[in-house]
């Protein structure tokens, strides 16, 4: 799980960095998220992580370009737009994904759970 957060904070990165949009994504999406498996992914990610690669795989490539890079260059700048937007939203779920994988843990000794009697030394 960490890996796939590293790899979509990766992608949010390129996002954010320089370059026109269409470049950023195809960083973004190619160097980042084009190998992940929809089966790596949580259940409630893997509907909107192939609409994502459907539309980056959309276009048959030209002149040894990849997918990637030709479906992005028949986009417009809104539909690139909107495909980072999506590359943001996964990014935000997959946060979430992995923090209510995680165990809470007390805050302090109060509000550890009681000690089951039998694991309780007695005193005498």
């Amino acid at each position: 799980m960490t890996n796939l957060v590293n790899r979509f904070y990766a992608a949010v990165s390129a996002l954010a960095g320089d370059g026109h949009i269409k470049q950023r994504l195809i960083r973004a999406y190619q160097d980042n998220l084009d190998e992940i498996e929809d089966d790596e992914l949580p259940i409630a990610m893997r509907e909107p992580f192939a609409e994502l690669t459907a539309r980056m795989h959309n276009v048959a490539p030209l002149n040894g370009e990849g997918p990637v890079r030709a479906s992005v260059r028949k986009m417009s700048c809104p539909e690139a737009g909107k495909c980072g937007e999506s590359i943001v939203d996964l990014y935000a779920q997959m946060l979430k994904h992995a923090d209510s994988a995680q165990v809470d843990l007390p805050l302090s000794q109060d509000d550890a759970a009681p000690l089951p009697p039998f694991l309780v030394k007695s005193a005498s």
